[in-house]
């Protein structure tokens, strides 16, 4: 089994990339936050591997605590990987902490794949277990202030131009920080790009 892969970014599609480790080229499957946070040049993802019988999927994380709500996410009946990274990519592991912790199904309902009745069960189901589980350090947009009004616009405005969503919601978070909560929404946009144009 694979655990971890170390060599060159080649190329990053829609929901996966494939790396370059010493001439073999792996495809591996990752969420947005993780292809948003890949540097240039050498990266190590960890990966979790999957065997079935007519595929050997690799998936990829660029942080431990990405893997570990993975392997948990995937234990709630309904979740595959693919509604797995769906979540991730829609919550860090901080703000999904926050919403299972807080019950907040319309959070875990953000994520592609995820309706009422499997956010219920993935709400039930993890209840006892998100206390102990790892968060990334802080969120982006915390789950109790998760971008709404301008913030929320903005970060569609941002999405929209091509920008990955967590590339955006980082900046937008410091945006709404040094402006404050009220800013509005052509102040957060120009911000944004200001700071993703770097």
């Amino acid at each position: 089994m694979i655990a971890r892969l170390r060599g060159i970014v080649d190329s990053i599609e829609d929901g996966r990339c494939v790396m370059d480790v010493n001439g073999v080229g792996y495809l591996v499957f990752c969420s947005s936050r993780t292809l948003g946070a890949l540097p240039d040049g050498l990266v190590t993802l960890l990966i979790e591997t999957q065997v079935r019988e007519d595929a050997i999927s690799l998936y990829g994380f660029y942080t431990s605590a990405e893997r570990e709500w993975f392997r948990l996410l995937t234990t709630v009946q309904g979740v595959g990987a693919k509604v797995a990274l769906g979540i991730l990519s829609a919550l860090s592991p901080d703000q999904l902490i926050g919403a299972i912790s807080g019950q907040d199904k319309g959070a875990l309902t953000r994520a592609p794949g995820v309706g009422p009745k499997l956010a219920v069960r993935i709400l039930t189901e993890l209840q006892s277990k998100a206390g102990v589980m790892p968060g990334g350090g802080a969120a982006a947009f915390p789950v109790a202030m998760a971008p709404k009004g301008a913030a929320a616009d903005a970060l569609s405005a941002l999405t929209n131009l091509g920008y990955r969503r967590a590339e955006a919601e980082t900046v937008l978070a410091k945006a709404v920080a040094e402006h404050g909560e009220d800013a509005a929404l052509d102040i957060l946009i120009r911000a944004g790009l200001k700071a993703l144009a770097k």
